[in-house]
């Protein structure tokens, strides 16, 4: 028999005891499954852009950023108004929020290199969009075939030159920072020359925009009209923007209308100008291909299932993963066939 002086210490013992088997219980069956599968974590991507400043970009950013929501990850934008500090900056920023993946929109490709060396050292891929960087370890580059891009805008001036004399040509290339805008040169160049060399065309004035700036190329513009009056024929803008800079000088001189002016981009004012017999041609990027592309690859990078891609372009580092999507040449003829028709602008927006 148990004295009774020693029931309140065996009760004590016993209820410390069983509180004791208790939370090892609770512990037991708090303690995940070692076999269950652990949950994804959101693939988070960094989106630096040059500027969004121009419509087109506006266009870019949306499409990217809706396809990869759509794909489960987060998109983190942030935008440098063309300044080539701010945008490493932007880039250092995104690296140390721990960003899976970033996609650059370069302002300018010759200045990256040491924001992509610091995503390389945090082990970072980079995807360089739309403008390529130069001379850095990227790892894919998404773009439109730039060169192709110019010509066709070469090509679309060839086949409107006047039958009875020289054209008269100004030329208004893109921003001197800018990668592409020396390819849309290089394809203007490629139909051009050999018109020029041949006499067909004589190019009374060039000059190249910085910052692709509308007011620069009517400053350009208007050098042009001061040296050759108003017998020109042919304005060569390598974008809309600058286009329309170029149109609103004409315009002042009264000879919008009467000049062929080429653009880039298929901005709305762009296409409406083209509806309206200001502006000749543009040309229509789907964006929403290569937007969409882009978004899918840095998903499937940020998951670990980098593409195998075969076509490369060489950025003075490397040869690097590249995929160009196909351009169109648009004027009034086929505007309802290609921009309308893809949705990009509705027939009621271009009246």
């Amino acid at each position: 028999m148990i004295p009774s002086r020693l029931f309140p210490r065996l009760v004590l013992t016993a209820l410390v005891l069983l509180a004791g088997l208790a939370g090892a219980s609770c512990s037991k069956s708090a303690a995940p499954d070692a076999t269950a599968p652990a949950a994804k974590a959101k693939i988070v991507i960094g989106l630096s852009l040059d500027t969004l400043k121009e419509e087109r970009w506006q266009h870019d950013r949306d499409i990217f950023k809706a396809e990869a929501e759509k794909l489960g990850a987060e998109v983190v934008i942030l935008s440098a108004n063309s300044d080539d500090t701010q945008q490493v900056r932007d880039v250092e920023t995104l690296i140390s929020k721990g960003v899976n993946v970033l996609v650059i929109v370069p302002h300018n490709g010759s200045a990256m290199d040491r924001a992509v060396k610091d995503a390389n050292d945090a082990k970072i891929p980079v995807i360089s969009y739309d403008r390529l960087i130069l001379n850095a370890n990227i790892d894919y580059y998404l773009s439109f075939d730039n060169v192709k891009v110019g010509e066709a805008q070469g090509t679309y001036v060839k086949d409107h030159l006047p039958a009875d004399h020289v054209a008269q040509v100004v030329r208004i290339y893109g921003a001197p920072t800018d990668n592409n805008a020396k390819l849309f040169k290089q394809g203007q160049d490629n139909i051009l020359n050999p018109l020029i060399a041949a006499g067909k065309i004589k190019v009374v004035h060039e000059d190249w925009a910085t910052d692709w700036k509308p007011d620069v190329a009517k400053n350009i513009m208007n050098a042009a009209i001061t040296k050759a009056g108003h017998a020109i024929d042919i304005v060569v803008a390598s974008n809309d923007g600058t286009a329309g800079g170029a149109i609103q000088a004409l315009s002042e001189e009264k000879i919008d209308g009467k000049v062929l002016v080429t653009g880039q981009d298929a901005e709305l004012a762009a296409c409406q100008r083209i509806m309206n017999g200001t502006q000749a041609m543009t040309i229509y990027k789907p964006l929403k291909t290569l937007a969409t592309q882009a978004a899918q690859i840095a998903v499937a990078i940020g998951q670990g299932h980098p593409p195998a891609i075969a076509d490369t372009l060489d950025n003075g580092m490397k040869k690097v993963p590249s995929i160009f999507v196909p351009v169109v040449a648009v004027d009034k003829g086929n505007m309802l066939a290609t921009v309308v028709a893809d949705g990009f602008h509705t027939a009621a927006d271009l009246k």
